[in-house]
């Protein structure tokens, strides 16, 4: 047991640990400092403890690049990709999850980049094509995403994969000027589908307003506290805050959309992707 802790003090040293308290992860392009959040639990140091008992594992150094994000480091995760990397440079799920926490970091172009070469090693992978779609939304290179969101549509395991892609795959396509291709695509979710994860919810709510079958007061929820105390409720309001946004974006109120993306921008929970699409509209706006 002693060896062992001392492996986990090594590997803290070695993989960067900082420690349970918060740390500075980026600051965005408007300026904003976004920071990780406590380790309450020991998560990160749970993981490194076991990637230092075997550490020429791979799936070792996913399992703590998962870790860190669970505490939105992701600066972390993606050190422990790439180091992962370096024992097993053809994994398409390190590729993946390098891909998936570049985004919050604001890195696009290294997403794109990552998430392209793992679609090339796994075609056949619905998450990487999804955050490829994210990658190419958020560089504002629509018809790219739109390709990217309908393979991931086509790959859906399920229902509740099948309705949070369409809902990127509809934005895409209007934000790519191909208003009929999103009406067919969001028309693929029959009015009997249903989710089954609880925050799959807000997508379907989202898609039904696209469909014409709810309004904008009926699925918006309410207002969350801006203290950072409920994540939970302002990941629910991001998400449907941006996408009611986008909607007015696309029916040619920017004035409405940009309220929107200012109302997601007061909230602290900086790694949803409501929270860094509304900050992408508003950076683009000011150039």
């Amino acid at each position: 047991m002693m060896r062992l802790g001392m492996l986990a003090a090594l590997a803290a040293l070695a993989y960067g640990q900082t420690g349970a308290g918060p740390v500075l992860e980026v600051t965005s392009p408007l300026g904003t400092r976004f920071y990780s959040i406590a380790d309450e639990k020991g998560v990160v140091a749970a993981a490194q403890q076991a990637l230092a008992a075997d550490p020429k594992s791979a799936q070792l150094h996913l399992k703590l690049a998962q870790a860190h994000a669970s505490v939105w480091q992701d600066r972390e995760a993606v050190d422990a990709c790439t180091r992962g990397l370096a024992l097993a440079p053809k994994d398409a799920g390190l590729l993946t999850e390098r891909g998936h926490r570049e985004l919050p970091l604001r890195e696009f172009q290294k997403a794109r980049a990552d998430l392209s070469q793992a679609v090339a090693i796994d075609p056949k992978r619905m998450d990487t094509y999804y955050h490829l779609g994210l990658a190419h939304y958020f560089l504002r290179e629509f018809p790219a995403a739109a390709d990217a969101f309908r393979h991931a549509v086509d790959l859906a395991p399920n229902i509740d994969e099948r309705i949070n892609s369409t809902n990127w795959l509809y934005a895409a396509l209007r934000r790519a000027n191909r208003p009929p291709e999103a009406a067919r695509a969001a028309e693929a979710i029959t009015p009997d589908m249903t989710n089954t994860a609880p925050h799959t919810l807000h997508y379907l709510n989202l898609v039904r307003l696209f469909q014409g079958r709810m309004t904008e007061s009926e699925m918006l929820p309410p207002e969350p506290p801006r203290d950072g105390s409920d994540t939970e409720a302002e990941l629910r309001f991001d998400t449907v805050a941006y996408g009611v946004g986008n909607w007015h974006l696309y029916n040619g109120d920017t004035a409405k959309a940009q309220e929107y993306f200012r109302r997601v921008l007061q909230g602290r929970v900086w790694i949803t992707w409501g929270f860094v699409g509304s900050e992408c509209e508003l950076a683009a706006a000011k150039k």
